[in-house]
């Protein structure tokens, strides 16, 4: 039965979270946000919703340390999962596709968008992980740091929102648009009304969802005797993260490279600043790497994996396909690690 739950909760994040973009995104157009923050903010948000809500509904309401070490291993795996496996597989939706690409293996991208994305990211991840190094009795440390983080997220917000201008965007119909007899049939805008009740619609999708999948993570965990942690480090980022991969795939083949690689980044950002502060607070004494040293060895590997894609991007000011597949090799290099600990009993 908690492979069913996971297979059956997979299915309504996934659902959840595709009308939350769609609708996202049509609800940026009528905010008049060009594309680059629809995708680093909008789209991002949307696609990282998922991810997000397992940490909260387990940590806040599944009680007990099962509960807690599933809400830590959802949030330190999934900037691992974007930084290694996204990044991979997006280089290799561009390789895949580029007979059918204007710039061939090139992503037309501002490098120095991406760079602002990853050095929020990296700075308010940083500290996200170094506060677990204090003593686990640190809370109020572990608390305050919360605020920061989630302060460094609103200032990064407000800068892509001043630093965009708008421009027109092409859309895919609002998923709920026919609904409304109303309005005119596409490619007529939907109007703001429908729009809002699908986002609230997958709002509720995402976060039945992530419910039934905290329960199918632990009954696993329980039924093989494994730490929870590293079955939702491993296993829960996969398939929440699947918004993230499956937008960038359908982006890069439609030649909006902006919005493929903004969305992970923005993801990324969003990650280290809102799931990191739900463990922080509810989960002070858990957020230490005494405990989960396997867990958060994962964002040594995301800075890694960053570092390697993004410092040789800058310093040629451009991105092709190729070097993004750099991440594929660091998830690889991990997930031996993990099953090597698995396999030694050490976790």
């Amino acid at each position: 039965m908690d492979i069913v739950l996971l297979v059956v909760s997979f299915a309504i994040i996934l659902a959840g979270a595709e009308l939350f973009t769609n609708g996202i995104e049509w609800f940026g157009h009528k905010l008049e946000l060009a594309e680059g923050a629809i995708g680093s903010v909008l789209a991002a948000v949307g696609t990282a919703l998922p991810e997000t809500m397992i940490p909260f509904i387990a940590i806040v309401f599944g009680g007990g340390i099962g509960a807690s070490e599933v809400g830590v291993g959802a949030i330190l795996g999934a900037p691992f999962m974007l930084s290694t496996l996204a990044m991979f597989v997006t280089g290799a939706a561009v390789l895949l596709a580029r007979k059918r690409r204007a710039n061939r293996e090139d992503l037309v991208v501002d490098p120095l968008v991406l760079g602002h994305d990853m050095g929020y990211f990296a700075v308010a991840y940083a500290i996200a992980v170094g506060v677990a190094f204090l003593p686990g009795d640190f809370i109020l440390a572990r608390q305050l740091t919360a605020i920061v983080l989630i302060g460094i997220y609103v200032w990064y917000v407000i800068g892509h929102l001043r630093a965009e201008a708008a421009q027109e965007a092409e859309l895919a119909p609002l998923r709920f648009h026919r609904l409304d007899r109303r309005a005119p049939s596409h490619p007529a805008p939907p109007r703001l009304r429908i729009v809002s009740v699908q986002v609230l619609v997958a709002l509720a999708c995402i976060v039945g969802g992530a419910w039934g999948f905290v329960d199918g993570v632990q009954g696993l965990s329980r039924s093989f005797g494994l730490n929870g942690t590293l079955l939702a480090l491993v296993v829960a980022p996969i398939a929440t993260e699947l918004p993230e991969k499956l937008n960038s795939i359908i982006w890069v083949r439609q030649g909006k490279d902006t919005l493929a690689m903004g969305n992970i980044t923005g993801a990324m950002v969003f990650q280290s600043a809102f799931p990191t502060s739900v463990g922080l607070v509810f989960a002070p004494q858990i957020w230490s790497v005494s405990g989960s040293g396997i867990a958060f060895a994962s964002a040594g590997i995301t800075f890694l994996s960053s570092a390697a894609i993004i410092l040789p991007m800058l310093a040629r000011r451009r991105l092709d396909g190729r070097a993004l597949l750099v991440g594929g090799l660091f998830y690889v290099v991990y997930l031996a690690v993990v099953l090597a600990s698995l396999a030694g009993g050490h976790v």
